[in-house]
């Protein structure tokens, strides 16, 4: 009894200074966050060129269905840190409801884009409406195509847990997912700022 006590613990228990993930799913993040500082760079050069028009442009965006994917975001993030947890403790099976609920709270994030979208065109907001509008959909739709990754991630990680892939001492794919997936949360909140926020 005292054994298997020992190795619960130890399968439960992370080496200090451990990376989540693995070395793959970082080298993935890390393009990723190269690939917005260049995107970043972007938007501030041209802000700074046509200040008028970025200081005006958010105020025509709709605020709503920026509120509405930052939510979707980051309780899809959560969702899936609980999952994360859930494996690590040896709980498969609420680990799988977590990751069931994540991929439908993620996958309201392209249902809502598209009827943002949808909203943008009716009031007149295209990518030739000016340069903020440009750069707004440049940027926000490589988000898209960033999380739609994430999503077809989610998806994978939950077929592998429903199976049995995962284990307390053994989770990393899971864990890259998690990784992966908040980097592209913490992507959109600077996103959000930029377009919905900043005037």
């Amino acid at each position: 009894m005292q054994a298997n006590s020992h190795t619960e613990v130890s399968a439960n228990v992370r080496p200090k200074g451990r990376i989540p993930g693995n070395k793959g799913i970082w080298v993935g993040i890390t393009c990723e966050f190269l690939e917005f500082s260049v995107l970043f760079i972007v938007y501030f050069v041209a802000r700074a060129h046509f200040p008028a028009e970025f200081e005006h442009g958010s105020a025509r965006l709709s605020t709503t269905a920026g509120i509405a994917i930052t939510f979707l975001m980051l309780t899809s993030s959560l969702l899936i840190a609980c999952a994360v947890a859930c494996v690590r403790g040896g709980q498969r099976t609420r680990a799988t409801w977590f990751l069931v609920a994540a991929l439908l709270v993620a996958i309201g994030y392209p249902i809502t884009k598209y009827l943002e979208i949808q909203w943008n065109l009716e009031h007149g907001i295209t990518g030739r409406a000016g340069i903020f509008f440009t750069v707004y959909y440049y940027l926000t739709i490589n988000h898209l195509v960033h999380a739609s990754w994430g999503i077809l991630g989610i998806i994978w990680v939950l077929a592998r847990n429903a199976t049995g892939a995962y284990t307390a001492a053994d989770y990393v794919g899971l864990e890259s997912l998690g990784s992966y997936w908040h980097a592209t949360d913490m992507i959109w909140l600077a996103l959000f700022t930029f377009f919905y926020v900043l005037s």
